[in-house]
């Protein structure tokens, strides 16, 4: 009876070291690519541990409690399950079901039925295996964003790219800081005025939303251009050093960290080109308009 309490404490430190190292490695790359655009730097800690960070922590802090009061930490669990259920009732069952409720439920009885001893090696591995993980992605990406170029110059600018020259709007309606969806953005465009500053009662057509081979021909890091190619057949681009969130091009502290194109695809014209910071090109659906996603318009110089 002591091997099986023992046997089945330790599966319980195992599914619990997975999930909460497999929370840490995709929670801590996701705040150092979308999150950690905030000036304040306690307001970046503040989404890294209670957004990006949660459910490791939750993982992590639900074992140490039920190593110590069995009881109590099994309600815990089915009582978090349950929450996660009503509050995160539109994500999809592989994530909420198989990433969270089913192992909390799991966890839970794991625990009150088991027995890692020695438990104070349990404790070690629970928190130092996550906390490993998250250290040693944390400290090359804080070296990356650390060197990003801002300028603080959000006006209008004439960007220079690879065999490539177009006008970039400011700051406003033609360069905005919130989701918008790809209509929205083609009519924004239209009707822009010459300063990109007033969205005007007729069309205008000055401005529009740029391709992606002007957008990666375009692309920079440090202040020099990234030396982009758009391989149009492939739907992939390739650059001669990876660009990043940067002046002239993109706003550090935005949330936005992706531009819409002109491009649609899809064999319905319900897509179109998305383009990275860093670089990359996806699909998106025309309707989407999460807070991350924008545009920025361009014109002929």
């Amino acid at each position: 009876m002591e091997r099986k309490k023992l046997v089945i404490g330790w599966i319980g430190v195992s599914i619990t070291i997975f999930f909460s190292s497999l929370w840490a490695y995709w929670g801590t790359f996701e705040n150092f690519h979308e999150g950690w655009y905030a000036v304040s730097i306690w307001e970046n800690l503040f989404m890294l541990i209670f957004q990006y960070l949660l459910f490791t922590i939750l993982f992590v802090t639900l074992a140490l409690v039920t190593l110590k009061w069995k009881k109590t930490g099994l309600i815990i669990h089915i009582l978090l399950g349950s929450f996660c259920i009503w509050f995160f009732s539109g994500a999809t069952f592989n994530v909420l079901g198989l990433l969270i409720v089913i192992p909390f439920a799991v966890l839970g009885l794991l625990y009150f039925y088991g027995e890692p001893v020695p438990q104070k090696w349990a404790v070690r591995f629970i928190i130092l295996i996550p906390l490993t993980i998250i250290i040693s992605i944390s400290i090359p990406q804080i070296v990356r964003i650390s060197q990003r170029i801002n300028d603080q110059n959000f006006d209008m600018r004439i960007i220079e790219g690879k065999n490539i020259t177009l006008i970039w709007s400011p700051k406003g309606p033609g360069w905005s800081d919130r989701g918008v969806a790809w209509e929205e953005a083609q009519q924004i465009c239209k009707y822009l005025s010459d300063d990109g500053l007033t969205i005007m009662e007729e069309e205008q057509n000055i401005w529009r939303l740029p391709t992606v081979d002007e957008f990666v021909r375009s692309m920079m890091l440090h202040g020099e251009n990234a030396g982009g190619v758009w391989l149009e057949e492939e739907e992939k681009a390739t650059y001669d050093k990876t660009p990043d969130k940067e002046t002239p091009l993109w706003d550090v502290n935005a949330k936005v960290i992706y531009y819409w194109t002109a491009v649609s695809t899809g064999l319905n014209d319900d897509q179109a080109y998305i383009m990275v910071y860093n670089g990359n090109v996806f699909k998106r659906n025309k309707i989407n308009r999460q807070s991350y996603l924008s545009f920025r318009a361009v014109k002929e110089p």
